[in-house]
């Protein structure tokens, strides 16, 4: 598994979104995913709509997926 693979799966299942992804080691990652419908949403729910992009591949292929899941407005710095 690399970063590129788990980008492309997030922006397919969350289109629209900004991603960000790194990883070195083949499983464990870190992401920022910026999408507007996070808006009104818990962290909790939004990293649940990241990982549903993802399915089976949680766990499994990818070990631990550290996220940052933020509206387009708290993306904007300022």
């Amino acid at each position: 598994m690399d970063a590129d693979t788990i980008r492309k799966l997030i922006e397919q299942g969350l289109p629209g979104a900004a991603v960000e992804v790194q990883g070195d080691d083949g499983v464990h990652f870190e992401a920022v995913v910026v999408h507007p419908d996070f808006a009104g949403k818990l962290p909790l729910a939004r990293h649940r709509m990241v990982y549903a992009t993802l399915g089976t591949l949680m766990g499994n292929e990818i070990h631990a997926l550290a996220l940052r899941t933020l509206t387009p407005d708290e993306h904007r710095p300022g």
